[in-house]
């Protein structure tokens, strides 16, 4: 009988350990905490390349600071909107609004990550662990609450979702100074935002709209959030131009960017012509593939 009831009590502790790990993976975001971690790791090894070497236990800081950071960050976006997030059927089953984590509890480990993550960043250099704690009070408490005021959001959130290139270059030296290289990394990820998210708005406009969530540039699934889609693709070409203008990057990249910036193009107006939810659903797509493509062929084309 011991034997048995031990045997439940395994299973109970399994369960509920299965279930902790699920809900932290959903209150960090995880796939998203991932792109950013790999967005910064790139940008490091892309400075690490004009410094000659590679310094390892520098990048390990920077990825586990930067993915504590990232994860404080979303975990106080999710604490701020929890109430918002029963409203909505992509995020009621978070662990906040489905009651399986107390706010306290997501905000001791929000606090938690945010400090460590800080103060390991801040061990690399001060300037990068500022641009870490920017982040976190940038997209938390300015961003966040401003997807309901008004469309100039998604502006708003540019700025700390460009941040971890800034982060990830300037975590490879010791005494960091401005160049072109990270502000030019700067604005590719800047720029890339305003499609991905007008994109991923459009999809979920009639989600976001029982939150009060504003993000597309007129409101609503019309001509004009599809042109301003489509503009902002095309400021995407002569931006992903720019490494091999300014000599960091070659030929490699410039043909990229180039094809996936037109490729891009097509999708986004597209969307002008059909202003429906597919062709948003093919930008948003085609979002997820440029990024991280162009920054792998920058890095190895800038190695080169």
């Amino acid at each position: 009988m011991r034997e048995v009831v031990s045997d439940l009590n395994i299973s109970v502790n399994k369960a509920e350990e299965g279930t902790f790990i699920s809900d932290f993976k959903k209150l960090i975001k995880l796939r998203l905490t991932f792109l950013v971690v790999f967005s910064a790791s790139v940008s490091f090894l892309i400075a690490s390349r004009e410094l000659g070497s590679v310094n390892w236990l520098s990048w390990f800081m920077l990825t586990v600071g930067g993915f504590l950071v990232t994860g404080a960050a979303n975990g106080f976006n999710e604490i701020i909107e929890k109430d918002l997030d029963k409203l909505m059927s992509r995020t009621m089953d978070r662990p906040i609004p489905s009651g399986r984590m107390t706010t306290g509890q997501a905000l001791v480990l929000s606090l938690l990550m945010g400090i460590m993550g800080t103060m390991i960043l801040m061990r690399l250099n001060l300037l990068t662990g500022v641009l870490a704690l920017f982040s976190i009070l940038l997209y938390a408490f300015v961003y966040t609450p401003s997807k309901r005021k008004s469309p100039i959001a998604v502006f708003i959130g540019a700025f700390p979702g460009a941040l971890p290139p800034l982060i990830g270059y300037f975590a490879a030296f010791d005494s960091p100074q401005i160049s072109w290289v990270p502000i030019i990394l700067f604005l590719i990820q800047f720029v890339w935002q305003f499609p991905h998210f007008w994109a991923i708005a459009w999809v979920l406009d009639e989600d976001y709209k029982k939150a009060g969530f504003r993000l597309l540039p007129s409101t609503r699934r019309d001509r004009i959030s599809a042109l301003f889609t489509s503009v902002s693709t095309l400021l995407l070409i002569p931006v992903g131009l720019l490494p091999t203008i300014m000599g960091f990057g070659g030929y490699y990249i410039a043909v990229v960017s180039v094809i996936l910036g037109i490729m891009f193009c097509w999708y986004s107006f597209n969307l002008s012509r059909k202003l429906d939810v597919a062709s948003a659903r093919q930008v948003m797509f085609c979002s997820f593939i440029y990024l991280p493509l162009v920054q792998l062929v920058l890095l190895f084309d800038f190695i080169a």
